[in-house]
C-alpha cells in the first residue's frame, strides 16, 4: 500500500519545514521534522523506525531505497562525532539535508524523511558557547530534528544544558535528550534519572519526542554480548508514560534481531539508531546475525569477494588503517578519506555497494522493526494538521516553582547515580 498521489501532494506543500522549503524550493523530496517520524510509529504501534547514520553516500541511497521500498517513514542521521566540526565523515551536518534532497529526488523516493543532528555532545561549559552558534547554522542547513546529549554531565548539569540549548531549536523540529552515557553495561540509566530529566524540561514547557538512554548497549562493534536491556528500558518508558515521550534506541549494531523486535513491541520506543553495520554492509565486510563485523582469527575484517568495495580498493584501505595502526574499531575513520576514491568507482560496484545497505535496511525495517507502511501514516499526520508542525504530544504537568536553577541543582545532590567509567565513548 502506498501513499495517494494526491496526499502526497498535498503533503507535499504543507509538510516541509520552512528551512527545507527556502533551501530546496522546487523540490519533490518531503522531508519533514522528526515528530512526524516518531507520530507514524506511534499510530502504527509496537514499530520503530531506522535512524540510519549516514557515514557516507552510499549508506544515504541504499536506505532511502530500502525505504521506499517497505514504504516506511525513515530518519537520516549524523552524530557530532561523525559529521561536526571535527568530523571523521565525509557526511556531515551541512551538507546531509543537500545530499538527502538529492538523492531522494534522482531516486524518485517519495516516502517522509526526516534530517536528524544525531548526539550533539556537550561534555563542558565551553561546549554550550559554540553550541549556540552551531545549532542554528545546522537548521539554516536542513537538519530538521536535533539530539542534544549533555549525558555527559552530571544529572543538574544536563538539565540546565538542556533547558538552556532547546532555545536554540525550533518549535516544529524533532527534538531528542539523553540521560545516561552510552557504556554497555556500565552507568546503566535510572527510573529516578530519566524522570529528572523529564520532569525538570515538563516544568518549562519543554517536550521533547524521545529520550534516550544506556540500557547496556555499545556505539560500534559489540563485544560484550549483553546488548540492550529490554526490562530495564521498559521501566523507564512506562514511568515517563504521563509525559508522552518515546524511545530512541542508540547502539542497536550487535544486538540479536528478538531483541531488536523485543524492543520495538514491549516499549514506547520509535527511533532505532543503525551505524556501524550499515558502514560494514556498505563497504562488503561480512557480518553476523546480530550486524556484527566478522572477524578471523588475528581480529581483521572478512571482506567478502565480489561485494561491496573492489578488492583491490579494499586492500588500500587496510593499508591505510594500518600505517594509522587502526584496528578494526577505528576503520569508521577510513569514511573520509576514502570518500571520493570510492565514488570513482565503476557503476555497478557503487551500485552493489548501496543495493547491500538497501537489503540490509529492509529487512530491518520489514522483519525486526515493524516500520512497514508507516509512510502513509507519517502523511496523515501532516495532513490531518494541516501544517509541518505536529507541536508537542505531551502537556505541562509540573510546576515550573519547583524546577528553578537552584532546586534542580538540590534536587540532583539527591538522585541515586552511577555513570560508570570515565573515557571517550562516542562514536
Amino acid at each position: 500500500m502506498t501513499v495517494v498521489k494526491a496526499d502526497f501532494d498535498r503533503a507535499l506543500t504543507l509538510g516541509r519545514p520552512p528551512n527545507i522549503t527556502g533551501l530546496f524550493p522546487n523540490s519533490r523530496a518531503l522531508i519533514v521534522s522528526g515528530k512526524v517520524i516518531d507520530r507514524a510509529m506511534l499510530r502504527k504501534g509496537r514499530c520503530m523506525t531506522i535512524a540510519a547514520n549516514a557515514r557516507n553516500s552510499f549508506i544515504i541511497r541504499g536506505a532511502l531505497s530500502a525505504a521506499q521500498r517497505a514504504n516506511a517513514a525513515i530518519i537520516i542521521e549524523i552524530a557530532r562525532s561523525e559529521g561536526g566540526a571535527k568530523a571523521y565523515c565525509p557526511i556531515n551536518y551541512w551538507n546531509m539535508a543537500t545530499m538527502v534532497d538529492a538523492a531522494m529526488n534522482e531516486l524518485g523516493i517519495s516516502i517522509p524523511v526526516a534530517i536528524h543532528a544525531d548526539h550533539y555532545v556537550i561534555k563542558k561549559d565551553g561546549d554550550i558557547d559554540l553550541a549556540k552558534v552551531e545549532i542554528p547554522t545546522m537548521f539554516e542547513a536542513g537538519i530538521t530534528s536535533i539530539a542534544i546529549d549533555a549525558s555527559h554531565l552530571s544529572d543538574d548539569k544536563n538539565l540546565l544544558t538542556n533547558l538552556s540549548l532547546s532555545q536554540m531549536v525550533p518549535t516544529w523540529a524533532g527534538y531528542e535528550t539523553e540521560v545516561g552515557e552510552i557504556k554497555g553495561t556500565s552507568g546503566l540509566s535510572t527510573v529516578d534519572e530519566a524522570l529528572f530529566l523529564i520532569q525538570g524540561l515538563n516544568a518549562h514547557n519543554i517536550f521533547p519526542d524521545w529520550i534516550a538512554l544506556n540500557n547496556g548497549t555499545t556505539h560500534g562493534i559489540e563485544a560484550s554480548g549483553t546488548g540492550i536491556d529490554v526490562e530495564l528500558t521498559r521501566k523507564i518508558h512506562d514511568r515517563l508514560a504521563p509525559y508522552q515521550i518515546s524511545g530512541a534506541q542508540h547502539g542497536t549494531s550487535g544486538n540479536s534481531k528478538k531483541k531488536l523486535q523485543a524492543i520495538a513491541q514491549q516499549t514506547r520506543t520509535t527511533k532505532a539508531n543503525v551505524a556501524t553495520a550499515l558502514q560494514m554492509v556498505a563497504w562488503g565486510v561480512d557480518i553476523n546475525d546480530y550486524g556484527n563485523a566478522k572477524l578471523d582469527s588475528e581480529g581483521r575484517l572478512v571482506k567478502i569477494k565480489n561485494e561491496g568495495v573492489t578488492d583491490a580498493i579494499w586492500e588500500e584501505m587496510k593499508g591505510y588503517a594500518a600505517a594509522q595502526g587502526w584496528q578494526a574499531g577505528n576503520y569508521k575513520n577510513l569514511n573520509l578519506p576514502f570518500e571520493n576514491r570510492l565514488l570513482g568507482q565503476p557503476l555497478a560496484i557503487r551500485q552493489r555497494m548501496s543495493k547491500r545497505v538497501d537489503d540490509f535496511v529492509y529487512h530491518l525495517l520489514t522483519e525486526v522493526f515493524n516500520a512497514k507502511d508507516t509512510a502513509e501514516l507519517a502523511v496523515a499526520a501532516i495532513l490531518r494538521q494541516g501544517s509541518h508542525d505536529l507541536g508537542a504530544k505531551g502537556e505541562r504537568l509540573e510546576n515550573p516553582t519547583d524546577w528553578t536553577g537552584e532546586k534542580i541543582v538540590q534536587r540532583a545532590a539527591t538522585l541515586d547515580s552511577d555513570k560508570g567509567p570515565a573515557g571517550d565513548f562516542d562514536d
